[in-house]
């Protein structure tokens, strides 16, 4: 990273299961001989939840804005911004809490924050530079979901459904869903939308050069 250059940040936000995070990764793979795109994933920064049981955890409503510790983000954030290496914090969703490893994330040109709330939080979308939203059908987004989560977290199918359900849905409805009026660019169906992300890489190209 240049040291007299401050770095882009590149929001993208959705719901569950849009597709953020593969577009998140796409864009970092494209450009992973120059080390010059990293991805900070707002899921790493659910709040800790000390002294409590497994059973507790798990009747969490995480898709809350306040099931994260936003403070610590927009702290980190600040410190790559400023050219600081961060320890970020990394998430164990087989737990439901904080893992105990960390990671450590050097500066880059080019910062990619994705995350249910990137652009719900006003605190984190006054320090995005360009806000993308990943606007994917509800019903491909819950097939994405239960998928993923009985396949790489440990959860039942029905665990998976209640949640949906009760949390996932509701808070979608109430926070994520009118975030997409921040967006400077929307892009339906995640990442087989490749006209889409040619035009993020071309983006981050010119930023680069």
């Amino acid at each position: 990273m240049s040291i007299d250059k401050k770095p882009i940040l590149i929001g993208i936000a959705g719901g569950s299961a849009s597709g953020k995070t593969s577009i998140a990764q796409i864009l970092v793979d494209e450009f992973k001989d120059t080390n010059s795109v990293i991805i900070i994933r707002e899921d790493d920064y659910y709040k800790e939840q000390p002294n409590t049981t497994y059973e507790q955890r798990a009747k969490t409503n995480y898709d809350h804005p306040f099931a994260f510790d936003y403070e610590l983000l927009y702290a980190q954030l600040n410190d790559l911004i400023n050219g600081k290496s961060i320890e970020k914090p990394t998430y164990d969703y087989t737990i439901h809490n904080r893992s105990d490893k960390t990671e450590i994330v050097n500066p880059a040109d080019v910062i990619i924050v994705e995350g249910l709330f990137v652009l719900q939080n006003q605190m984190m979308r006054d320090m995005l530079d360009i806000k993308v939203f990943v606007d994917t059908d509800a019903d491909i987004r819950f097939i994405r979901r239960l998928k993923r989560d009985t396949t790489e977290r440990a959860r039942s199918m029905e665990s998976v459904m209640d949640q949906y359900l009760t949390t996932v849905k509701p808070m979608h409805d109430q926070f994520c869903e009118p975030s997409k009026v921040y967006a400077h660019i929307i892009i339906p169906e995640g990442k087989t939308n490749v006209v889409a992300i040619d035009l993020l890489k071309t983006k981050i190209n010119s930023v680069l050069n």
